[in-house]
């Protein structure tokens, strides 16, 4: 959500803002909106100064014995016009924060400008490609002796939907205890176990709600099923203040996550790149302002050190304007080497929000003057959230990486402990 004062103030900067988005001007629009709803406020001010005072008149003249049925008269007049302003200001109120939370978040300085995902700009890249010797199999077909079954979970749930078994369902718990313990004991967040079902309210605050609704699962009784930890970690803020000395908030959180992939019709129908039902390890941070650039690029080496200790060739690059996520202001992709596929895909997505969930969230926090004086008013907070990492592609991508010439797939070292030992997948046994 935008804040329309900094609107009314910097409305050229607004609107270039969205113009590198690819978006028409609207501060026209939202500061018509609100200085009509500031000039029937200070009407609607001034008719209550006056009600006040012909109120008070009416108490002495009636007291005195006088006739106070002008007064009363006007009273009446005055109810009923700030009635008006009161149904005019309400009106105006729900169509400017309509219109607010359906602009996306402004693109930082330093976010390349483009039109797709071709403009994406690599930041880095770690790791060799593996040469292989024969041709590499992809995950599906490596998989499905292995534990991987897409026939009996597509007759239970349709398609997008995989059922893992064995050996694969131990390698997944495996990367799940990895990452977790990883971002735990040497990155510094705290693991969280948060509810799957969310209110409207926790998908408005981190801006799922109202422009993806169709991404979502809805259940009954007024719930949606979360499409990332994201969701309920960052609303573990909201509608709170913070001292100033309690930041930064670091959470992680193991999940399932369920999206529609309303948008994704014919694309990754094969295997388990993209799911209804899928998991994930969330990364959320919540920090001071002044922080939230540097607390990005933590959280993008947070990411980038599961693929390292994995051994994962990946790069990591800065999304375009064209390609930036609706809430975010910034965003660095991680995309891990697939052999059967020959490229880099997404696995992980870095993102600092700054301002914009913390405004739909009312999550708030009292800075310390540079005096180091007591506290005087608050101010946003900033959120980051980013993968750490999806679980399913990170499967994907240590099957095809690891696999054998006879089918069978090393087991990374950094797995190992978490595995009993186990070095090798083998379909016979």
């Amino acid at each position: 959500m935008h804040d329309i004062k900094w609107i009314r103030d910097n409305p050229e900067a607004f609107d270039a803002g969205l113009a590198r988005r690819g978006l028409e001007p609207v501060s026209p629009l939202l500061m018509a909106l609100d200085e009509r709803r500031r000039a029937s406020q200070s009407e609607l001010n001034a008719l209550q100064s006056r009600r006040n005072e012909a109120s008070k008149a009416i108490g002495k003249l009636k007291r005195e014995g006088r006739d106070a049925s002008a007064q009363m008269e006007e009273v009446a007049t005055i109810k009923a016009r700030i009635a008006e302003l009161d149904a005019d200001n309400a009106a105006v109120d729900v169509e400017l924060q309509d219109r607010l939370a359906a602009i996306p978040n402004l693109p930082d300085a330093d976010v390349p400008d483009g039109p797709d995902e071709d403009h994406n700009v690599e930041i880095r890249r770690w790791g060799e490609p593996r040469a292989f010797d024969f041709e590499p199999k992809d995950h599906v077909d490596l998989g499905a002796p292995l534990g991987m079954d897409f026939e009996t979970a597509g007759r239970l749930s349709g398609a997008r939907f995989v059922i893992l078994k064995d050996q694969i369902a131990r390698l997944e718990r495996a990367l799940v205890q990895f990452m977790l313990e990883l971002h735990t004991t040497e990155h510094g967040y705290r693991e969280v176990n948060t509810p799957a079902l969310v209110r409207d309210e926790a998908l408005f605050g981190t801006a799922q709600l109202p422009k993806f609704a169709e991404d979502l699962f809805k259940v009954e009784g007024g719930f949606w099923l979360i499409p990332t930890a994201e969701v309920t970690l960052t609303n573990m803020v909201s509608g709170q203040i913070l001292e100033e000395a309690a930041l930064p908030l670091r959470f992680t959180a193991f999940t399932q996550c369920f999206r529609s992939e309303a948008g994704s019709a014919g694309k990754d129908t094969r295997g388990m790149i993209r799911m209804h039902q899928f998991e994930k390890v969330e990364l959320v941070s919540i920090v001071h302002p002044d922080r939230s650039r540097e607390e990005l690029d933590r959280k993008t080496a947070c990411a980038e050190a599961v693929l390292k200790r994995l051994g994962l060739p990946f790069r990591t690059v800065a999304l375009c304007t064209g390609d930036l996520g609706f809430a975010s202001h910034r965003t660095h992709d991680l995309e891990v080497w697939l052999p059967a596929q020959g490229r880099y895909r997404e696995i992980s997505s870095c993102s600092n929000v700054g301002a914009f969930q913390a405004r739909r969230m009312d999550a708030r926090f009292r800075p310390v003057p540079p005096d180091g004086g007591k506290a005087k008013g608050t101010a946003p907070v900033h959120t980051l959230n980013g993968s750490g990492l999806a679980v399913g592609r990170t499967l994907v991508a240590v099957l095809e990486n690891y696999q054998n010439a006879d089918g069978s797939v090393t087991v990374p070292e950094a797995l190992r402990p978490y595995m009993g030992g186990l070095d090798r997948l083998r379909a016979d046994v």
